[in-house]
């Protein structure tokens, strides 16, 4: 009759040790390659001697001039169920950007523009880091492609966030939200006419920006 070595003493623990071995690797890899060079992590010190912690992606940025890194204004407070609630006294806030007070009210401006077929162009409102608005477009005669992004042109091309990219396969037909500028910019709208023929889109943006850029016709 013949065994399975697998299920004798001897061969489950040949896979119990394989099993440990190749957790040991693993584990030995993620510590001193993986997380050096893709998050800049290196409890280990191996990282930064083999020159993988400047493979990741803050530290490319860092050379470039840039943090690297995006502010959460509406990141939640993680110790905030921990505190010791009293009923008389406020739980911190989880961040004081939530609520502002400003001297003027909020302003509405409202801008149209006339895309050809395959036309493209940017709008995009000038704020203040934290600052906070609502907005609402809509197209008239088809759909389009759109890129909602912001960057901060003192900082160089490289600096830019994407909030939204929608129409790539289906174009759409207009969109409604919010947005908090997490760093001072530019934050706005490129949009590509994706129908046959023209179209106009109408654009409504309420809350407190600087002012709104039409670029005009873009090539």
């Amino acid at each position: 009759m013949r065994m399975d070595t697998a299920t004798t003493p001897a061969g489950r623990r040949n896979i119990i040790q394989w099993l440990i071995g190749s957790a040991l690797v693993a584990a030995v890899l993620l510590f001193t390659i993986v997380l050096p060079a893709e998050y800049g992590y290196d409890p280990t010190g191996i990282g930064r001697a083999l020159g993988l912690t400047q493979l990741s992606p803050r530290a490319r940025a860092a050379d470039a001039g840039l943090d690297g890194v995006i502010e959460d204004l509406l990141a939640g407070n993680d110790d905030l169920d921990a505190s010791a609630a009293d009923p008389m006294q406020p739980l911190p806030l989880p961040n004081p950007a939530i609520s502002q007070l400003e001297d003027t009210p909020p302003k509405t401006q409202m801008v149209r523009v006339r895309l050809d077929f395959d036309g493209r162009t940017e709008v995009k409102a000038v704020m203040k880091k934290a600052k906070a608005i609502l907005y609402s477009w809509k197209v008239e005669g088809g759909e389009v492609y759109v890129d909602f992004h912001g960057h901060d042109p003192a900082r160089g091309d490289g600096f830019w966030v994407r909030y939204e990219e929608a129409g790539q396969e289906q174009g759409i037909t207009g969109r409604s939200g919010s947005l908090v500028a997490p760093f001072d910019g530019e934050h706005g709208w490129y949009w590509l006419n994706t129908s046959e023929g023209p179209v106009t889109i109408e654009l409504t943006v309420t809350g407190y920006f600087d002012r709104l850029v039409d670029y005009g016709p873009l090539q």
